[in-house]
């Protein structure tokens, strides 16, 4: 990994600290900012009683829905309020390198009190998320994920946008946080919460209009679980995977079939409200393959609008580059436990004193260690197909940031060639993908349980 110098690292972007006024006068005068983001602890009631040391952007409240516009520039100053470094990591969305928000790989940390300018121009519309990449585990895991919309250039028509922000969190009895890092579950298939939230509430009830065409937007933005949705039946569509608009339709998820969601991944789906005011619909998850459990319902309200299933529009879709296909041959990529290691040297971000994963047999070592190299070099305008092994008995949902992919085969499954940034691989599951190779630089590469990422299942691919 490239290791950056402070100076390097505020390149096209602005740092600095809370007290120097003269500093922060100057980014004012530079341009204001479309969202001026600190992080703070803070604390919210799950139950009867309050849970403190959360983490988030707002007081009592968790971090608020980010909107920005297709094809115009977002500049968006995130303060890091906490005692523990930071960044802040715009998930799925195609940006220049620099402003990726990867510790040591494209920025340096950001300390308390200080402001990095992340600003960029998102070429795609669609649902995405946003979360710290440095302390990433313990952040996240206290509250720090929020959904980020890049709207549509032309508004598509629905009556109701609804985001959810499916998190869990780890309580004890009394409302206390309960240790969200833990060797047993980093080993297996992660350390899961015991408080499975929307939006930080419990099976919430939202409101929408009588016959109405609605959109939720799910994105699992938990460190572990594995979603596995069941939708009522209701007129209805999937609309888009990953923030790109389905070329390949995906079945609408019931008891027998549900969908399978991991964390990073997101849905957005419309549906037809029923005509009739008071009438209540229940989206579900699944835990196991009888214990469901709700994720959020909605109570139809005031006159029929009377829209119906044919009013459900094609998005449009996002400026996907055509690009040759490499000559180069496909080169695979393994998932697996790791045969050695000494924990992981992340600087600044922490450490890990434990290693269970890797990639090609070899754990990450850790954002800060110099000299390490990436797990596949792709050249920059090309397609590339790449062969990903999952050799362990658990569940990988692997991320790519900066550029976009789809799958073409799997050995255990038809599978939708839809565009994503995130695959979830399944017990011993060999998927082959083809990556559009159109943006240059070194992009993060890793599982999105996160304490499998933080226990060596992590690495980088290099497009130049």
């Amino acid at each position: 990994m490239v290791t950056l110098t402070r100076r390097q690292a505020i390149t096209g972007a602005l740092g600095l600290t809370a007290a120097n006024l003269g500093a922060f006068s100057a980014l004012n005068a530079a341009g204001s900012s479309d969202y001026h983001l600190r992080s703070r602890l803070t604390s919210f009631a799950f139950g009867d009683r309050p849970t403190e040391g959360l983490v988030s952007l707002a007081d009592n409240a968790p971090p608020p829905v980010l909107r920005l516009r297709q094809g115009k520039k977002a500049v968006i100053d995130f303060t890091n309020g906490l005692d523990d470094y930071s960044t802040m990591h715009w998930h799925g969305i195609r940006l220049p390198h620099a402003m990726d928000g990867v510790p040591y790989l494209t920025q340096v940390p950001i300390a308390r009190g200080e402001t990095f300018r992340y600003a960029f121009t998102p070429p795609d519309a669609g649902s995405f998320w946003y979360h710290p990449h440095c302390m990433t585990l313990s952040q996240m895991a206290l509250g720090l994920t929020g959904l980020l919309i890049v709207d549509e250039a032309e508004d598509p028509g629905f009556d109701a946008d609804i985001p959810l922000n499916l998190k869990d969190f780890r309580l004890g009895n009394e409302g206390e946080l309960l240790e969200h890092f833990t060797p047993r579950g980093a080993a297996r298939a992660g350390t899961f919460g015991n408080v499975k939230t929307t939006n930080w509430r419990q099976d919430p009830v939202y409101e929408v209009p009588a016959g109405g065409l609605i959109r939720l937007r799910f994105a699992v933005t938990d460190t572990t679980r594995v979603h596995k949705l069941i939708f009522p039946d209701v007129p209805g569509r999937i609309l888009a995977w990953d923030g790109h608009p389905v070329d390949d339709p995906l079945p609408w998820p019931t008891r027998e079939a549900p969908l399978w969601l991991g964390p990073g991944q997101r849905v957005d789906v419309a549906f037809v409200a029923p005509d009739e005011d008071g009438r209540e619909l229940t989206f579900e998850s699944l835990i196991g393959r009888n214990s469901p459990f709700n994720v959020a319902r909605f109570r139809t309200m005031g006159t029929n609008l009377g829209r119906r299933a044919g009013d459900i529009p094609d998005l449009p879709r996002n400026p996907i580059p055509a690009l040759e296909t490499a000559t180069q041959p496909t080169s695979e990529i393994v998932f697996g436990w790791s045969p050695e290691g000494d924990g992981t040297n992340n600087g600044l971000c922490g450490t890990n004193a434990y290693i269970f994963w890797s990639i090609n047999r070899r754990p990450w070592p850790g954002d800060a260690v110099e000299n390490t190299g990436p797990v596949a070099t792709l050249e920059l305008g090309k397609r590339h197909l790449l062969r990903l092994r999952n050799e362990s008995p658990n569940l990988h949902p692997i991320h790519l940031h900066g550029l976009v992919f789809r799958p073409l085969r799997s050995n255990l499954r038809k599978i939708p060639a839809n565009y994503t940034d995130t695959i979830l691989l399944l017990k011993d599951e060999i998927v082959e993908i083809e990556v559009l190779a159109d943006n240059p630089g070194d992009w993060a590469f890793h599982c999105h349980v996160i304490e499998h990422q933080k226990t060596g299942l992590s690495g980088f691919i290099r497009v130049a």
